[in-house]
């Protein structure tokens, strides 16, 4: 089967986006392949005429918040090819959905619609679903200024895309890639010999990376305060131990005028996140966002099928 290349409007808004459209381009096309795995759809080509078209609207089945509608039309336009589809956005990615709520609408061949349909549907369930779990975070701590940000467990080859979810969700992203900022964890400090000793080298290694450092304990954070830390990740702590934390960073700040940032993670519930944003914390890190959120289901609906050309 010819795949097609993305249209200039659509290639656009991924890049509004923070989408690479050429990476989209080749998650589509990856996805489609496995689909497909070199042959054709048999049942459809069997049952359906040569040149028969069809409208069909993409449908919310749930209540949820929505992202991924552009990816599914990137789907639609490498299957049915830019001049050959009409799509019409009906709701934007970030948008609240109920059950029954028409998204985006389609018309195109019947055959390259249901070719379509499966990966456009696993692509955009998925991405919707990390973005409404985003957003019920978003809301656990509305009012408290702490920010839910996402961590890198994402699911292989589609880091870029659930990480636009999170945004599409309310959330912020950490680390896109390793090459962002350093993040020096336990086995860092471990390998390297201390906090201060692994701090000290990664600084060395570059002097304007912003530089995290992961702590469990009150005696590490003071050292990675000491240390010159940008940001201080506290894991697997409690609410009280956070606070202490807090405590001790702002009395760091007053004697040294120079702020750090904290960021809760590890153990964390949505229960349980608007007391960890209560203690001051800047950000709370869920990595659940990405690799553990249900889907939003939603369906394609055909609503008229007209007369082969």
């Amino acid at each position: 089967m010819e795949f097609h290349d993305l249209s200039h409007d659509l290639r656009r808004r991924l890049t509004d986006e923070g989408l690479r459209a050429d990476e989209v381009r080749d998650i589509v096309v990856r996805t489609l392949g496995e689909d497909l795995a070199g042959g054709d759809d048999v049942t459809s080509r069997a049952c359906i005429d040569q040149g028969q078209r069809s409208r069909a609207s993409f449908v919310a089945r749930a209540r949820g918040r929505l992202a991924g509608l552009d990816v599914a039309h990137a789907v639609l336009e490498v299957v049915c090819g830019p001049a050959h589809l009409e799509f019409t956005v009906v709701r934007p990615d970030a948008s609240e959905v109920d059950a029954g709520d028409v998204l985006a609408t389609v018309v195109a061949s019947t055959r390259e619609i249901l070719v379509a349909e499966r990966t456009a549907l696993n692509l955009m369930c998925h991405l919707s679903g990390v973005a409404s779990a985003t957003s019920r975070w978003v809301e656990a701590v509305a009012g408290t200024g702490t920010v839910i940000r996402d961590t890198r467990k994402t699911t292989p080859g589609l880091r870029a895309l659930e990480k636009y979810a999170v945004r599409c969700g309310g959330g912020a992203n950490h680390r896109m890639s390793l090459s962002d900022a350093a993040l020096i964890k336990d086995n860092h400090v471990a390998a390297a010999g201390g906090v201060s000793a692994a701090f000290a080298r990664v600084r060395r290694a570059s002097a304007s990376l912003p530089v995290e450092i992961e702590v469990d304990t009150i005696d590490q954070l003071r050292e990675a305060l000491e240390a010159g830390a940008d940001l201080v990740l506290l894991d697997n702590m409690d609410p009280t131990t956070m606070r202490v934390a807090v405590e001790v960073a702002r009395r760091h700040e007053l004697a040294s005028g120079r702020s750090v940032l904290l960021e809760a993670s590890g153990g964390l519930t949505l229960e349980g996140a608007p007391e960890v944003a209560r203690t001051g914390v800047h950000f709370i890190s869920v990595g659940a966002l990405t690799h553990s959120s249900p889907i939003l289901d939603v369906g394609l609906d055909f609503e008229d099928t007209g007369p082969p050309h």
